[in-house]
């Protein structure tokens, strides 16, 4: 089992920045892939950012260049950096642990972009 718990939700102007935290605790060695998802009201979950335990990014083409992922192997935990925030950026955003056999999902937490 593996168990996230985000951090680091709330309100913020538009051009703001926030930063999120999500830390692993459980099987943690079985993890390979960790990642960022966010759903707005009425909308499906989409992908915003990953990491792989190699150190590989992948990141959405609407965040690109203004988010960056980054991973804490000796904490286990995953942080997103967002800069340049746009209201449209603003959903609930939930941090994801990808093992070969699972997908684990935190709990998620708010992100309010006011214009």
């Amino acid at each position: 089992q593996v168990q996230l718990v985000e951090s680091g939700g709330g309100l913020v102007q538009a051009e703001g920045s926030l930063r999120l935290s999500c830390a692993a605790s459980g099987a943690t060695f079985r993890i390979i892939v960790m990642s960022w998802y966010r759903q707005a009201p009425g909308k499906q979950r989409e992908l915003v950012a990953a990491v792989s335990n190699g150190g590989t990014t992948n990141y959405s083409d609407s965040v690109k260049g203004r988010f960056t992922i980054s991973r804490d192997s000796a904490t286990n935990t995953v942080s997103l950096q967002m800069n340049s925030l746009k209201p449209e950026d603003t959903a609930v955003y939930y941090c994801a642990a990808r093992s070969v056999l699972n997908t684990y999902w935190g709990q998620g937490t708010q992100v309010t972009v006011s214009s």
